[in-house]
């Protein structure tokens, strides 16, 4: 973008004899630019950058500069990111969207090739594979056939957009985690691009993604975050992210982890910290002397549960550990020169004596760090692994009507056990939080090898499996020749992506899951993910546990979460001693001498010298040829979206809503898994019922996140998580509420009740408590809420993407008054509701607050989250999709 520069901050950057445009922040006399924090420093010089080319005025880049630690966010800016980052399950919904909104243009008589990606944007397919098959030594083979034989329609419409749109590069399924193909590929840390006139210009690598992990790349210095889909699409369109001049959060780390603690324990302690602080909306930025100690892939670890702690980034300096694992990771010597001379010259390099302003502060010891996991159903519960046997007991009364059943049960090979409440029905080594940290990955086979030669084996109820984050990891398990032993106790590789972390776990073992359901069992799972929310995981598990890879070896030998992994043996040896988990505990000393002699930059370039490729499978597949896309009205995965049908050229005026009914009344902290889930498809579901008239098999339902480019399915699954509690349905559990058209208000299905509604013309809204909408960037959470008719939801707090994502649909976010909630006003969820006040956004204003009234007289002042102008005009159009198109139309 072109820029008027007024404060003379252009220059030149030489680095080893090559010449690059920079915007230096030292021109900017505003303030103390110095002591500003490192992610801020990254903020203004993107105002620098694109100042008057993005509706930014030299007064934003003063006010950023000025910027004051102890103020209350109230200046808008506009951030612009260097590229856009997108998984298949919200990146098929992009792609669907963009090729909908190319028809739309045209309709408009506008000119559809303006729908085309202006910012670099990559797409890496990594939550399709499913562990159907595991514990073989053919199940990565099977599963990658499986999921080329149930996602060949998305594949080949991905395919399609790859070569309709410019600058969209697609990793073909098979390769790795979105995340980590981030940080040991796609991301730069300093990007570069050519001028028209051949000018390299140099700036720091941002990034917005469709997944909320997107932060793991915090741990590289690279600030960027998940947003949902539809802001996403903007943002590649040229539409700069809106958003407030955040508070940003110093965390301080001391000393070093001792022996024994992992990075796994060492998050779940931070999330903890930070969820009890409180940093929703806030930046949290980590500085000190721990910092410099701490490796890459530990910070990377950080990184990627800044969604678990609430805040939008978790971000860590640029320093000589960041360079030494840029060259780990095979990037060249000129980035690396250019990383730390530009990182040098900004003032982005750091400093372990520095104190930079910030707006909150916490401090951390490491050495005081101990081993943790984190559950049964929020990632900020944790429980150190001495208390975690009595801790599952508190809980289990909580999660069964059977709390001393022992159910027999035999396997098809003969085999019989008695299954308990507490048995780890899972054990997975998955996701992109800990499969791209070596201490842990090599910590974990080193745990299994000496378990092997022990004799130990995994418990039979135990399903095991290993989903890397990149297949860099399998090179160097087989290296160091540890391959074997994880193979032994059934950790086989099952795929290269997020499984279980996504609820992709695939079915239980039959005869385990048939004994869970018919004695209402609690079991459990441990994984070494990020994500534990109810019903996420498998519909047959209630309770499941974060925890640390070596963890996760050690439970699928012990096989329950009662058994004390300090004091109780994990299983005997091959004399019938007993053996506990400090005789296979494998020491720091070990783990780093597997990874000196396993792990080298060559893996890394050669894995990734192809990395858009792909294999046989995905080159053989047909591919769709077009700058439009040829709809198939029988496909039941891939559908038009529907969100221009019918839309004016210019918006109409914003209404008020009145005669509203309650859809949903919830409770705290719900997650936009429960909103939208990602996991298995019930067969008398809404959902189930569409595919089942449209000749799907159930066999080949797939996942709700797989069905994220059909519409029709995911109105039918929203709100349809099987734990969901809604209070206006008591006694029941799932997708249910009442349908007030009718008498009585029958309980019903969410689904049909919707139907109901909007076709009597009655408009919808959702009651919810604290933290609404927590959990993954899940635009389908806000968009099937906005296409069952919601156009309100009033909660107590929300979290940061689910509140944006929904004004980005047209439906408005409102807040109760501070110390309120449904309870204290009395609301049951029967009332009709009216909200009054929304029309000043006609008048170019937003009100502060709207007056909300029900038909049994309760009244109260709603605050209105719409938090910037620009979430304000979105709102005015309806949706950020219809504000988009229509400037692009103007322009």
């Amino acid at each position: 973008m072109a820029s008027q520069d007024s404060f003379g901050a252009k220059g030149t950057l030489d680095v080893n004899g090559k010449s690059y445009e920079i915007y230096r922040l030292s021109a900017v006399a505003d303030g103390d630019v110095d002591s500003l924090p490192f992610s801020l420093k990254v903020l203004l010089e993107n105002l620098l950058r694109t100042e008057d080319g993005a509706d930014i005025t030299a007064d934003d880049v003063r006010a950023l500069a000025a910027w004051d630690e102890s103020a209350q966010p109230d200046k808008e800016i506009q951030f612009t990111p260097a590229r856009v980052i997108m998984q298949d399950f919200t990146g098929v919904p992009c792609v669907v969207d963009l090729a909908t909104m190319r028809e739309a243009m045209a309709q408009l008589g506008g000119d559809p090739s303006k729908i085309n990606p202006l910012a670099p944007a990559e797409m890496v397919i990594d939550h399709s594979v499913i562990a159907d098959v595991f514990g073989t030594a053919n199940a990565f083979e099977r599963n990658v056939e499986i999921e080329y034989g149930r996602n060949r329609e998305r594949y080949q419409f991905l395919r399609w957009g790859q070569g309709a749109f410019d600058d969209f590069k697609v990793v073909p399924p098979g390769t790795g985690i979105v995340h980590q193909v981030n940080i040991e590929h796609l991301a730069r840390t300093v990007f570069t691009r050519e001028s028209a006139d051949g000018t390299v210009v140099a700036y720091p690598d941002t990034c917005v993604g469709t997944d909320s992990h997107t932060t793991m790349v915090n741990g590289i210095g690279v600030v960027g975050w998940g947003v949902g889909g539809i802001e996403a699409e903007a943002a590649m369109l040229g539409q700069p992210v809106s958003m407030l001049i955040p508070r940003v959060v110093g965390f301080k780390l001391n000393g070093d982890l001792p022996e024994g603690s992992t990075a796994t324990d060492l998050v779940l302690t931070i999330t903890e910290m930070l969820r009890k602080h409180g940093v929703v909306g806030k930046f949290v930025e980590f500085y000190g002397p721990g910092v410099s100690v701490l490796p890459l892939a530990n910070r990377a670890t950080i990184g990627n549960m800044s969604p678990e702690f609430g805040s939008t980034i978790a971000v860590f300096p640029i320093d000589e550990e960041t360079l030494t694992y840029l060259r780990l990771t095979g990037r060249s010597e000129e980035q690396l020169a250019l990383v730390e001379a530009y990182a040098k010259e900004q003032g982005l390099w750091h400093d372990p004596a520095a104190e930079p302003r910030y707006s909150e502060r916490l401090e951390l010891d490491l050495s005081t760090v101990v081993p943790s996991i984190a559950g049964p159903k929020r990632p900020q519960d944790r429980v150190e692994v001495t208390n975690a046997a009595a801790a599952f007991a508190g809980e289990l009364p909580s999660y069964t009507s059977n709390p001393s059943a022992k159910v027999p049960v035999t396997l098809a090979d003969g085999s019989s056990f008695d299954l308990e409440n507490g048995a780890v029905t899972i054990a997975a080594i998955t996701s992109c939080t800990n499969t791209s940290n070596p201490s842990v990955m090599i910590g974990a086979a080193l745990l299994a090898k000496k378990a092997v030669e022990k004799g130990l084996t995994r418990k039979p109820w135990v399903k095991t499996t290993l989903a890397p984050g990149s297949k860099v990891v399998s090179d160097y398990y087989d290296r160091a020749g540890l391959t074997p032993y994880l193979d032994k106790l059934g950790f086989n590789l099952v795929g290269y992506g997020c499984t279980t972390c996504i609820g992709n776990s695939g079915p239980l073992i039959p005869e385990v899951s048939a004994a869970i359901q018919e004695h209402d069992l609690a079991v459990t799972s441990v994984l070494s993910g990020n994500r534990n929310f109810e019903g996420r995981i498998n519909p047959d598990v209630k309770m499941n546990y974060l925890a640390s890879p070596p963890l996760v070896v050690a439970y699928a030998l012990a096989g329950s979460m009662t058994v004390d992994l300090f004091k109780d043996p994990l299983g005997t040896d091959t004399e019938g001693n007993p053996v506990y988990l400090k005789d296979l505990w494998p020491s720091l000393a070990e783990i780093e001498g597997v990874i000196a002699e396993a792990i080298s930059s060559e893996m890394f370039g050669d894995g990734y010298s192809d990395v858009f490729a792909g294999d046989e499978l995905w080159q053989s597949l047909p591919t769709p040829e077009g700058d439009t896309f040829a709809w198939d009205e029988q496909s039941t995965y891939v559908r038009r979206a529907p969100y221009f049908d019918g839309m004016p050229q210019e918006p109409e005026p914003v209404t008020d809503i009145a005669g509203a009914r309650v859809l949903l009344k919830l409770g705290d902290s719900v997650t936009t898994d429960h909103i939208s889930p990602a996991g298995a498809i019930k067969r008398d579901s809404p959902a189930g019922k569409y595919l089942t008239e449209h000749g799907v098999e159930p066999r080949d339902f797939n996942s709700y996140g797989s069905r994220r480019g059909n519409h029709e399915v995911m109105i039918r699954g929203t709100f349809a998580n099987i734990r969901l509690r809604n209070q206006i349905a008591p006694g029941t559990e799932g997708g249910f509420t009442r349908d007030f058209t009718q008498p009585d208000g029958p309980v019903t299905t969410v689904y049909d009740a919707s139907v109901n509604y909007q076709a009597a013309g009655i408009p919808l809204v959702v009651l919810a408590g604290k933290e609404y909408g927590s959990g993954s960037s899940r635009d389908w959470a806000a968009k099937g809420t906005s296409l069952l008719g919601a156009k309100a939801v009033i909660a107590e707090s929300y979290e940061r993407i689910h509140r944006s994502n929904l004004i980005g649909m047209g439906v408005i976010p409102l807040q109760y008054p501070d110390g309120e909630s449904a309870e204290t006003l009395g609301l049951t969820g029967e009332e009709t509701f009216a909200i009054s006040g929304i029309t000043a956004l006609n008048e170019g204003t937003t009100p502060r607050t709207v007056k909300v009234s029900t038909d049994t007289g309760v009244e109260f002042d709603a605050i209105v989250r719409i938090d910037t102008p620009g979430e304000a005009n979105y709102y005015r159009n309806g949706g950020i999709m219809q504000y988009v198109l229509r400037n692009l139309i103007d322009a």
